[in-house]
């Protein structure tokens, strides 16, 4: 036998209960969010390109950005991060570390595979598993640092991050004011220069990049509602996009930093719900202080600009100071809701909806798209964005009530299975019920 067949994926007696009950919140929000993208039509950011942006559209849209854009997915960040020091952490590392390393790698090399069916074939251009491949690879050489060193290191990604953000900003601000003066002198009847006439023309190029027409609109509405594999193409270049200059420009800091910030929150048993009642009360209490006022304060900057290009950009300054203090007030307050006890049957369907993620995630794309796409009931850009939420709370209460059931009959969760399987080049056990003999 090889050292690497006595390694097995983690028991359920290993799993932390509270770990479990945040990963199952954080997949509930990121539905949340992700439900725009798969219903809507450049609508995630800027509620009056479709779904409307007035009444209880425009309120929906101030709730995701007060609590949840940015949260739900650091929080998923930040268990996987957890997740890795579980991983290669285990008693067998210190005996058999090179074996464990061998199986985290090609763990994420299937992740990898898996995100790019998720993205190109399944039709989910938000698709993370393919980005957290790629991060996890990384993150993964500093899962020996000492807390401390691992929230500077977040700090300074961050930071990295917010002054790419201010880059991008004064390159739009720049462009948005060249083109008003030329547009200005244009309208005077003055005669413009080759530069001012490519002013006008960049920014012109900017706005359509951000703002739908209704043209526009009634176009990728006509592309969605075609055959399975006709939407497969008219979607690929975009999925390259998001699989190549979006990891790049926006996705891989942003979860590196998250991740590090998982590893130290695990390391100092912030995520185990270890700490004390206080601790997680004056957490909360300092997280959504900071947080929740610079999120208003981005929410009321767009709406105040009717969502100009310039005031999104703008709002994405402070981005990473609101969304990361949010962050831990709702880790905080998840903490407290496992230390309390109530609800218990509320936290086990939770904790199952977490403990099979994999499965619940890439079912909401294949539920999501079934509904909106052309091959299921071609329901693209036909509802309006607070009606989207319907949608959102049928599948929470689907996968609440499947998920226990599910697990209460198998070990993992069908996509879990497979992966563990792969990783471990060994069929896993599955069922829990024992076969008569």
């Amino acid at each position: 036998m090889t050292i690497q067949a006595t390694l097995e994926p983690t028991a359920k007696s290993e799993r932390i209960f509270a770990m479990d009950i945040i990963r199952g919140i954080s997949l509930f929000g990121i539905l949340l969010m992700n439900i725009i993208n798969f219903g809507l039509y450049k609508a995630y950011f800027d509620p009056t390109n479709s779904g409307g942006a007035t009444g209880w559209n425009l309120t929906a849209w101030w709730m995701n950005t007060l609590f949840f854009e940015g949260t739900m997915r650091g929080m998923f960040s930040m268990l996987f991060g957890a997740g890795i020091l579980l991983f290669t952490g285990r008693s067998s590392e210190n005996k058999q570390g090179s074996a464990a390393t061998d199986l985290f790698f090609r763990r994420l090399w299937w992740m990898l595979i898996f995100g790019i069916i998720h993205c190109y074939l399944l039709l989910w251009e938000g698709d993370v598993l393919y980005c957290y491949a790629l991060v996890g690879m990384f993150a993964f050489s500093f899962r020996h640092l000492a807390p401390k060193q691992l929230i500077t290191g977040t700090i300074v990604i961050l930071l990295l991050a917010t002054a790419w953000n201010l880059k991008d900003y004064f390159q739009v601000k720049n462009t948005y004011e060249a083109s008003a003066a030329a547009s200005l002198k244009q309208e005077k009847g003055q005669t413009l220069t080759e530069k001012e006439t490519a002013a006008i023309e960049k920014w012109a190029a900017k706005v359509k990049e951000a703002k739908a027409s209704p043209k526009d609109l009634k176009k990728e509405m006509a592309a969605r509602s075609k055959d399975y594999w006709s939407i497969v193409m008219h979607k690929a270049p975009d999925n390259m996009a998001v699989e190549t200059f979006f990891v790049y420009r926006y996705n891989f800091l942003d979860t590196l930093a998250m991740m590090l910030w998982g590893m130290a929150f695990f390391k100092m048993g912030i995520l185990s719900a270890l700490k004390s009642r206080r601790f997680y009360l004056l957490m909360a209490l300092i997280g959504y202080s900071i947080g929740i006022p610079v999120n208003y304060y981005e929410s009321w900057l767009q709406v105040s600009h009717n969502f100009s290009v310039e005031s999104i950009y703008q709002s994405w300054l402070t981005y990473d100071l609101g969304r990361v203090a949010t962050t831990c007030g709702h880790v905080a307050l998840i903490m407290l809701f496992v230390k309390s006890g109530i609800l218990p049957f509320l936290q086990k369907a939770l904790a199952a909806v977490g403990q099979m993620a994999f499965t619940n995630y890439v079912s909401h794309s294949i539920i999501c798209n079934f509904i909106f796409l052309g091959y299921g009931f071609s329901m693209y850009g036909k509802l309006q964005r607070y009606e989207l939420y319907y949608i959102v709370a049928g599948i929470w209460i689907f996968q609440l009530i499947v998920s226990p059931i599910w697990l209460k009959y198998y070990r993992f969760g069908p996509l879990e299975w497979v992966w563990r399987s792969l990783t471990y080049w060994k069929m896993q056990p599955f069922s829990k019920v024992q076969p008569k003999k």
